[in-house]
């Protein structure tokens, strides 16, 4: 379905324009001439939706600045006013009163366009939170934390007491032992739950666009920069912000980072207007901090401001009691997915409880997906479990890695071969390899 754009100018040659360049984007726009026009379409039983709302600031009916109050009470959509006088005060006003952006005439129709497209991202990322509260706000309770051990009830009990202030909060654990669901369940839990929760990877954001990333940027801050765009702060404003792999951050973004808990206040990259950061912090790795402050990676003010409350997750290793109950929920989404009610024989069960998953929960959910979808019968038995569980629990040494990629490459292939009906022609074009590379790797494997 193609994105909306309503679009109210009173000159016709610049309505035309900006309707053709709209409709070459992709765009399906409606325009009007007037602004009663316009309210009186969105107003009526068979009114025309819009994701987004241009309107000019001088009409001559309404006032421009009078329609976005308007439409801002009416629906979600983003206005964007056009001014052909780049008043401070008419800037001013329209974000006061909820605009997206302003433009000022004159200006190219690709500065239009990006503006266009972002003001659809963000729309996006606000119809997705709104989603997220309306679901995970249900999702995200206790009972789906999985735990009943003595390990997770402290966990538990610490995120009730918790969740209700606006603490800084730091979760330690290893990868795979549900972080970012803890911070899911604490955002969704506190008073800040109808608010943003902005999610930022720290460890996958490109080193030179950190900070714009995080605080937003000016237009012409830096090549590239030819609109203002908002931050990851900004976004999650009277919301909450998770920083997750927060070790990852150079430590010139670390400083700053520090300067927003201290003092609640930011700038934009390139700007002067000190923004309020009305936000809560949850950050996370699964790197030891205080290893990283005598190494010199991490700034131990950083670690002090962020540790106010912190939350250490236990390794799946460390909490084997909870596996069974993991691998029942888990059996559950597979069968929802695959359409199959698979279980486990009791020897295989007990190898998964003796397994000590380097990988933690996001392991445990690998292994019991290629289970389900691999299995030839309702009950997987020990032998069909991959052979690194299978050699753990009978040797319990630790598999290689070499082993586990050798293992998931050759089920892999398997499944390649099933899927081709045995065509290996086929199946080596499947995989991307060589029709001979396929042979060799099915004689050193053993497949039949």
């Amino acid at each position: 379905m193609k994105e909306t754009v309503l679009l109210i100018e009173d000159e016709k040659l610049m309505r035309v324009t900006l309707e053709d360049a709209l409709r070459t984007a992709g765009y399906e726009v409606t325009s009007f001439e007037t602004g009663t026009e316009a309210l009186r379409s969105l107003k009526s039983p068979d009114r025309v939706g819009a994701d987004v709302v241009v309107t000019d600031v001088r009409l001559p009916d309404i006032d421009g600045l009078n329609i976005l109050e308007e439409i801002t009470q009416m629906n979600d959509a983003q206005v964007i006013v056009m001014t052909a006088f780049g008043t401070i005060k008419d800037a001013v006003n329209a974000m006061r009163l909820g605009a997206f952006d302003y433009i000022t005439k004159p200006f190219s129709l690709d500065e239009f366009l990006l503006l266009i497209e972002r003001a659809l991202e963000v729309k996006k990322l606000r119809n997705e939170n709104i989603r997220l509260k309306k679901d995970l706000g249900r999702c995200y309770g206790f009972p789906n934390i999985i735990g009943e051990g003595s390990e997770m009830k402290k966990i538990f009990s610490l995120i009730e007491r918790v969740s209700g202030s606006d603490s800084t909060i730091l979760i330690l654990g290893e990868s795979g032992t549900g972080k970012e669901l803890i911070a899911t369940t604490i955002h969704y839990q506190s008073k800040r739950k109808d608010k943003p929760l902005i999610k930022v990877n720290c460890a996958a954001m490109p080193e030179g666009l950190i900070e714009s990333e995080l605080f937003g940027h000016e237009k012409g801050a830096f090549t590239g920069a030819i609109r203002r765009k908002p931050g990851r702060f900004e976004l999650a404003d009277k919301g909450t912000i998770f920083l997750d792999e927060i070790a990852d951050l150079p430590l010139s973004t670390q400083s700053k980072i520090l300067r927003v808990i201290q003092e609640r206040t930011f700038e934009r990259v390139g700007g002067t207007e000190t923004l309020n950061a009305d936000v809560r912090i949850i950050a996370a790795t699964n790197k030891n901090l205080e290893d990283e402050i005598k190494k010199k990676r991490f700034r131990e003010d950083l670690y002090y401001r962020l540790n106010v409350i912190p939350i250490i997750l236990p390794a799946l290793r460390d909490r084997k009691e909870d596996i069974p109950l993991l691998i029942n929920s888990l059996l559950e989404k597979c069968k929802d997915k695959l359409s199959k009610n698979i279980s486990f024989s009791r020897d295989a069960l007990n190898a998964l409880i003796e397994y000590d998953y380097p990988g933690n929960v996001r392991e445990l959910q690998n292994i019991i997906e290629r289970c389900s979808t691999l299995a030839v019968s309702d009950v997987v038995g020990k032998d069909a479990l991959p052979s690194f569980i299978i050699n753990k629990t009978e040797s319990g040494k630790q598999p290689s890695l070499s082993s586990v990629a050798s293992e998931a490459e050759k089920e892999y292939i398997i499944r390649t071969l099933k899927a081709a009906k045995g065509n290996k022609t086929k199946a080596a074009e499947l995989l991307g390899i060589s029709r001979k590379t396929l042979w060799e790797k099915i004689n050193s494997y053993g497949i039949e």
